[in-house]
């Protein structure tokens, strides 16, 4: 393993995904040394980015989640200091960690998205819960992990929705509900892998389901039949295309009772805890998480 060199695992952070950032980060820099590597855990809410020249780290697997890790700044430091990373590069982290912005490009490439719109302190909240009809959900755009998303159910309920989601990002958005089964798929060095069906016993896929529940039940294959499932993994590849990503990521995505698919987010830099949903997706294709992270770390670049 002499050929990745001194390795980085750059994990915590100072988001509010910090906790799950380690859990992940933990998992890969096991993994990493199972295999021979010499991976060290770096955490930037620890030291400084140029103690990374400073150490000798010939390269850096990015397991941060949220905004300082995923949304392109620290890509732009890694650019700039010259050392080669996992994940999206500097544009697609941007524009995939806002949601919004990734709404809009995929709507522009004519992709199937839920109807939603953006919320302010001026917003008619009544005419937007009829618009949108209820239940519908509030979530900030540049947060991830269902941090600070509400479901609301009852008219009246968006203007408190809205206040909640704004404690954690100026941008909110409100997002029509979509009812027929939430749905992940895993795309890594261009290919997609097979779809899950997450299955919550809460009433949405909430931050406890995603990592610490043991109760949300996971469909790998996920019940789709095989046209369906060609059709989602391929619009899933064509949305991780539109947005710019490179070497792996994560497309969410819901059905409707008629089978219609529709875009909801990219997570540029996937969990990779006990419960999460890319090494599953990856055993479904006989690829340990060992081997999924090695594979990983083979897809390192700088620009």
């Amino acid at each position: 393993m002499k050929q990745y060199g001194k390795v980085a695992v750059m994990m915590g952070g100072s988001s509010a995904e910090r906790e799950i950032s380690l859990m992940s980060g933990n998992g890969v820099l096991s993994a990493l040394r199972s295999r021979g590597v010499d991976a060290h855990a770096f955490d930037p809410a620890d030291k400084p980015l140029s103690a990374l020249k400073d150490e000798g780290f010939e390269r850096v697997f990015i397991i941060l989640h949220g905004p300082f890790g995923e949304d392109g700044t620290l890509q732009g430091a890694l650019e700039t200091l010259g050392i080669p990373y996992t994940g999206c590069g500097v544009m697609a982290s941007a524009i995939c960690m806002d949601k919004w912005r990734t709404k809009l490009l995929w709507r522009g490439a004519g992709l199937p998205i839920p109807e939603f719109e953006l919320l302010d302190e001026n917003s008619d909240f009544a005419a937007v819960e009829a618009r949108l009809g209820l239940p519908l959900f509030v979530k900030p755009a540049t947060e991830g992990s269902s941090i600070g998303v509400t479901k609301v159910k009852q008219p009246g309920e968006l203007q408190a929705a809205f206040e909640e989601a704004r404690k954690y990002d100026p941008l909110v958005l409100a997002e029509r509900f979509v009812g027929g089964g939430e749905y992940t798929c895993a795309v890594i060095d261009g290919q997609a892998y097979p779809t899950i069906k997450i299955e919550p016993a809460t009433e949405y896929y909430d931050y406890q389901a995603k990592y610490f529940r043991d109760d949300t039940v996971y469909r790998c294959p996920s019940g789709l039949s095989e046209e369906v499932e060609q059709r989602a993994r391929a619009l899933c590849l064509q949305a991780f295309r539109v947005l710019g990503g490179q070497g792996w990521g994560r497309v969410d995505f819901l059905m409707d009772e008629d089978g219609g698919i529709y875009l909801l987010e990219v997570n540029t830099n996937p969990g990779m805890t006990s419960h999460s949903l890319v090494p599953m997706a990856a055993r479904a294709q006989g690829i340990s998480y060992e081997d999924l992270c090695l594979n990983v770390l083979d897809m390192v670049h700088v620009g």
